[in-house]
């Protein structure tokens, strides 16, 4: 299939009315632009990290000591995405927004929103690959290093914690299947073959 952006880059779910500055857990999963693997490859159905790989991964350890009000939990790192935990210190996860966006009870622990910490998180890999390219002849990408765009899910309580905790450790097992992958496996007819999940089903959602 070929790359069309207004199809591939994932929608916005965020919640109307959410203050993410306010204490929480959030799933977030962020793209490489077009794609492009540059993080490494599976291996024996496991992620195989280069340096570049690497450096996305001492940088995500960073958010602890850029946002000490934050604390990062389980985390992914496949060939040209990112699947992150970012859990706000202190926070209940009994605490959430209900429908309607406003939150259930009052007083959680302020801290810096998550816009903020992904933004910070994607300019600091970007700059560091942009020296990788030129330092170490790092594959070069068009434009952006990352998708403007990232998604995020609001974790609301312990089981579903536990299941995307899941989810994310094994990612790699299903990199045949995943919507992510450039090299999905074409069927007889020459169609392409995507049986990975959408937004609204993924495995820890259910």
């Amino acid at each position: 299939m070929t790359y069309n952006p207004d199809i591939h880059n994932r929608r916005s779910i965020r919640l109307k009315g959410y203050d993410y500055s306010q204490a929480g857990a959030y799933f977030v999963t962020i793209c490489v632009q077009k794609r492009e693997c540059l993080f490494g490859q599976i291996a024996d159905r496991e992620m195989a990290l280069n340096d570049a790989g690497r450096m996305v991964e001492r940088w995500w350890d960073e958010l602890n000591n850029k946002f000490p009000q934050s604390e990062t939990d389980e985390y992914m790192i496949m060939p040209n995405h990112f699947h992150g935990i970012i859990v706000t210190v202190g926070a209940d996860l009994r605490v959430c927004p209900n429908q309607t966006g406003a939150h259930q009870q009052t007083g959680a622990h302020a801290g810096a929103p998550l816009p903020k910490i992904v933004q910070w998180f994607k300019t600091m890999t970007t700059n560091e690959y942009i020296r990788g390219v030129k330092k170490h002849h790092w594959p070069s990408f068009p434009g952006k290093l990352w998708q403007r765009n990232y998604y995020e899910h609001i974790v609301r309580d312990e089981i579903e914690l536990h299941r995307i905790r899941e989810y994310i450790v094994n990612n790699p097992l299903q990199w045949e299947l995943d919507r992510e992958n450039p090299n999905m496996a074409t069927n007889t007819t020459g169609q392409t073959h995507r049986s990975a999940p959408t937004d609204g089903n993924e495995p820890w959602r259910i």
